[in-house]
């Protein structure tokens, strides 16, 4: 975890940047790098980890998560995403959901490839109609 004021997409792309060359991927070969900043400005870096049994793997959007959470966090202000190939990538079905259960639907995602920022997009975007708490909460 980074934290401290000013918190910019620089400094998450550094961040991210530094996750993913510790992604550990050796079926894939796809490494990515996932940093967000929580409602206190502080920073929080995850990468990919794969497992044999491929399941049980985890985005580096998960790990990210997994670390604010840890370290106190409860509201995901912002994400950027980076990893290598000609695709953007945008964070799996699984990991929007994660998103969305900590984030609001106006969520910025900034999706970055190994050359830096490339595009912006919302959570809203990504996951439109998304499943929550607000259906829970209204059996």
């Amino acid at each position: 975890m980074l934290s401290g004021p000013g918190t910019n997409l620089e400094e998450m792309l550094a961040a991210a940047r530094a996750a993913r060359v510790r992604a550990h991927a050796p079926y894939s070969g796809f490494a990515v790098g996932a940093c967000l900043s929580d409602e206190a400005g502080r920073l929080h870096a995850g990468c990919n980890v794969e497992n044999a049994a491929y399941p049980l793997g985890l985005c580096a959007e998960a790990v990210a998560i997994g670390a604010m959470v840890a370290a106190g966090g409860r509201e995901i202000r912002e994400i950027l995403i980076v990893a290598g190939g000609t695709e953007l990538c945008t964070p799996c079905g699984g990991c929007r959901q994660r998103l969305a259960e900590l984030a609001d639907p106006q969520l910025p995602i900034h999706l970055c490839d190994l050359e830096g920022w490339r595009r912006t997009v919302t959570l809203d975007e990504l996951l439109p109609l998304s499943f929550g708490q607000r259906h829970l909460e209204a059996r």
